[in-house]
Protein backbone atom coordinates (compact mmCIF):
# COMPACT_ATOMS: atom_id res chain seq x y z
CA UNK A 1 0.00 0.00 0.00
CA UNK A 2 1.47 3.26 -1.20
CA UNK A 3 1.02 6.17 1.85
CA UNK A 4 0.51 9.65 1.78
CA UNK A 5 3.50 12.18 2.51
CA UNK A 6 2.78 14.97 4.66
CA UNK A 7 1.82 17.79 2.17
CA UNK A 8 0.21 15.76 -1.01
CA UNK A 9 -2.96 16.04 1.30
CA UNK A 10 -4.71 19.90 2.06
CA UNK A 11 -5.49 20.33 5.89
CA UNK A 12 -8.92 19.17 6.98
CA UNK A 13 -10.30 19.64 10.52
CA UNK A 14 -9.41 16.73 13.00
CA UNK A 15 -11.82 13.79 13.15
CA UNK A 16 -11.47 11.62 15.97
CA UNK A 17 -9.65 8.54 16.30
CA UNK A 18 -11.98 5.85 18.32
CA UNK A 19 -10.38 2.61 19.50
CA UNK A 20 -12.22 -0.09 17.82
CA UNK A 21 -12.54 -3.70 19.16
CA UNK A 22 -12.13 -6.46 16.69
CA UNK A 23 -12.53 -10.63 17.13
CA UNK A 24 -8.72 -10.60 18.14
CA UNK A 25 -7.55 -6.51 18.40
CA UNK A 26 -7.88 -3.57 19.72
CA UNK A 27 -7.19 -0.63 17.28
CA UNK A 28 -5.96 2.59 19.50
CA UNK A 29 -4.65 6.12 18.31
CA UNK A 30 -0.98 5.85 17.40
CA UNK A 31 1.57 6.93 20.05
CA UNK A 32 5.45 7.78 19.70
CA UNK A 33 6.28 4.75 21.60
CA UNK A 34 4.90 2.29 18.79
CA UNK A 35 7.34 3.27 16.11
CA UNK A 36 9.63 0.79 18.09
CA UNK A 37 7.24 -2.12 17.34
CA UNK A 38 6.97 -1.03 13.84
CA UNK A 39 10.93 -0.20 13.54
CA UNK A 40 11.80 -4.05 12.37
CA UNK A 41 9.23 -3.67 9.64
CA UNK A 42 9.60 -0.54 8.35
CA UNK A 43 13.47 -0.37 8.45
CA UNK A 44 13.59 -3.94 5.79
CA UNK A 45 13.61 -2.95 2.28
CA UNK A 46 11.28 -5.92 0.98
CA UNK A 47 8.62 -5.07 3.33
CA UNK A 48 8.90 -1.00 2.10
CA UNK A 49 9.09 -2.48 -1.12
CA UNK A 50 5.49 -1.20 -2.39
CA UNK A 51 5.18 2.26 -0.16
CA UNK A 52 6.06 5.64 -1.24
CA UNK A 53 9.29 5.47 0.22
CA UNK A 54 12.18 3.49 0.87
CA UNK A 55 13.72 1.81 4.33
CA UNK A 56 13.78 4.32 7.49
CA UNK A 57 17.28 4.58 9.10
CA UNK A 58 16.15 5.05 12.36
CA UNK A 59 13.53 4.54 14.85
CA UNK A 60 13.59 8.64 14.89
CA UNK A 61 13.03 9.31 11.41
CA UNK A 62 9.99 6.67 11.49
CA UNK A 63 8.99 8.38 14.34
CA UNK A 64 9.11 11.68 12.85
CA UNK A 65 7.10 10.28 9.64
CA UNK A 66 4.15 8.53 11.64
CA UNK A 67 3.53 11.50 13.71
CA UNK A 68 4.24 14.27 11.20
CA UNK A 69 2.25 17.16 12.95
CA UNK A 70 1.39 18.00 9.03
CA UNK A 71 -0.16 15.10 8.31
CA UNK A 72 -3.94 15.15 7.76
CA UNK A 73 -4.54 11.04 8.32
CA UNK A 74 -5.81 9.24 11.34
CA UNK A 75 -3.48 6.27 12.43
CA UNK A 76 -4.27 3.17 14.51
CA UNK A 77 -2.23 0.51 15.92
CA UNK A 78 -3.48 -2.62 16.27
CA UNK A 79 -2.70 -4.79 19.21
CA UNK A 80 -3.02 -8.10 19.55
CA UNK A 81 -4.92 -9.11 22.85
CA UNK A 82 -3.50 -12.43 23.64
CA UNK A 83 0.07 -11.49 23.35
CA UNK A 84 0.04 -7.48 23.45
CA UNK A 85 2.09 -7.14 20.87
CA UNK A 86 1.30 -4.45 18.09
CA UNK A 87 0.23 -5.99 14.56
CA UNK A 88 -0.42 -3.28 11.86
CA UNK A 89 -0.88 0.02 11.22
CA UNK A 90 -4.24 1.52 9.60
CA UNK A 91 -4.85 4.83 8.10
CA UNK A 92 -7.93 7.25 7.10
CA UNK A 93 -6.79 9.78 4.96
CA UNK A 94 -9.53 12.34 4.04
CA UNK A 95 -9.48 13.67 0.66
CA UNK A 96 -11.02 16.98 -0.97
CA UNK A 97 -14.49 15.53 -1.54
CA UNK A 98 -16.44 15.10 1.63
CA UNK A 99 -17.73 12.11 2.81
CA UNK A 100 -14.65 10.08 1.01
CA UNK A 101 -10.96 8.70 2.49
CA UNK A 102 -7.91 7.04 1.87
CA UNK A 103 -7.73 3.61 3.36
CA UNK A 104 -3.65 2.51 3.89
CA UNK A 105 -2.64 -0.69 5.66
CA UNK A 106 0.88 -2.52 6.79
CA UNK A 107 1.26 -5.75 8.62
CA UNK A 108 3.91 -6.18 11.33
CA UNK A 109 6.58 -8.85 9.59
CA UNK A 110 6.14 -11.69 11.88
CA UNK A 111 2.76 -11.27 12.01
CA UNK A 112 1.78 -11.16 8.24
CA UNK A 113 -0.15 -14.36 6.96
CA UNK A 114 -2.38 -14.97 9.79
CA UNK A 115 -5.43 -12.59 8.76
CA UNK A 116 -4.71 -9.90 11.02
CA UNK A 117 -5.18 -7.02 8.00
CA UNK A 118 -8.31 -8.86 6.81
CA UNK A 119 -10.01 -8.52 10.31
CA UNK A 120 -8.73 -4.68 11.14
CA UNK A 121 -9.57 -3.10 7.33
CA UNK A 122 -13.07 -4.95 7.63
CA UNK A 123 -13.85 -3.41 10.97
CA UNK A 124 -12.07 -0.03 9.86
CA UNK A 125 -14.46 0.16 6.91
CA UNK A 126 -17.50 -0.62 9.10
CA UNK A 127 -16.15 2.00 11.19
CA UNK A 128 -16.03 4.89 8.76
CA UNK A 129 -19.70 3.63 6.82
CA UNK A 130 -21.51 2.68 9.90
CA UNK A 131 -19.93 5.32 12.13
CA UNK A 132 -18.79 8.50 10.85
CA UNK A 133 -21.14 8.03 7.51
CA UNK A 134 -18.79 8.43 4.53
CA UNK A 135 -20.18 7.23 1.59
CA UNK A 136 -17.32 6.43 -0.42
CA UNK A 137 -13.35 4.92 0.79
CA UNK A 138 -10.71 5.10 -1.86
CA UNK A 139 -7.21 2.26 -1.88
CA UNK A 140 -4.32 3.17 -4.05
CA UNK A 141 -2.01 0.48 -4.54
CA UNK A 142 0.75 -0.52 -6.61
CA UNK A 143 -0.01 -2.92 -9.23
CA UNK A 144 2.74 -5.58 -8.35
CA UNK A 145 1.64 -5.81 -4.76
CA UNK A 146 -0.40 -9.09 -5.06
CA UNK A 147 -1.24 -9.81 -1.51
CA UNK A 148 -2.84 -6.03 -0.78
CA UNK A 149 -4.80 -6.19 -4.59
CA UNK A 150 -6.31 -10.09 -3.13
CA UNK A 151 -7.03 -8.16 0.23
CA UNK A 152 -8.63 -4.97 -0.87
CA UNK A 153 -10.82 -7.19 -3.89
CA UNK A 154 -11.99 -9.67 -0.46
CA UNK A 155 -13.61 -6.64 0.71
CA UNK A 156 -15.62 -5.91 -2.10
CA UNK A 157 -14.12 -2.64 -3.22
CA UNK A 158 -13.75 -2.33 -7.49
CA UNK A 159 -10.83 -1.46 -9.47
CA UNK A 160 -11.72 1.89 -11.31
CA UNK A 161 -8.17 2.83 -12.84
CA UNK A 162 -4.59 1.35 -13.37
CA UNK A 163 -2.24 4.43 -13.66
CA UNK A 164 0.99 3.66 -15.71
CA UNK A 165 3.63 4.80 -14.56
CA UNK A 166 1.89 7.23 -12.44
CA UNK A 167 4.91 7.53 -9.10
CA UNK A 168 8.15 7.61 -8.83
CA UNK A 169 9.54 5.66 -5.76
CA UNK A 170 12.72 4.89 -4.61
CA UNK A 171 11.49 1.60 -6.79
CA UNK A 172 11.09 3.65 -9.64
CA UNK A 173 8.50 4.35 -11.82
CA UNK A 174 5.44 2.49 -10.54
CA UNK A 175 1.79 1.98 -11.88
CA UNK A 176 -0.63 2.61 -9.72
CA UNK A 177 -4.05 1.03 -9.02
CA UNK A 178 -6.75 2.99 -8.00
CA UNK A 179 -9.71 0.96 -5.83
CA UNK A 180 -12.92 2.38 -4.62
CA UNK A 181 -15.87 1.08 -2.10
CA UNK A 182 -19.28 3.07 -1.69
CA UNK A 183 -21.23 2.28 1.34
CA UNK A 184 -24.01 0.90 -0.59
CA UNK A 185 -21.69 -1.97 -2.08
CA UNK A 186 -20.15 -3.02 1.55
CA UNK A 187 -21.22 -6.29 2.92
CA UNK A 188 -19.29 -6.93 6.14
CA UNK A 189 -17.96 -10.23 6.34
CA UNK A 190 -19.14 -12.26 9.58
CA UNK A 191 -17.56 -12.37 12.80
CA UNK A 192 -14.31 -10.57 11.59
CA UNK A 193 -15.11 -7.62 13.83
CA UNK A 194 -17.86 -6.53 16.40
CA UNK A 195 -18.82 -3.32 17.80
CA UNK A 196 -17.06 -0.90 19.76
Amino acid sequence: MLYPTPMQTPQFPTTPTPVITTERTTLRPIVREDAAALFPTLSDEANCRYLSRGAFADEEELAGWLLHPDWPGRTWVAVDRSSGELVGRYILVPTSEPGMSELGYITVAHWQGQGFARECVSALIRHAFDVEGQRRLVANIDAQNAASIALIEQMGFQREGWLREHETTHEGLRDLLVYGLLRDEWAPPAAWERST
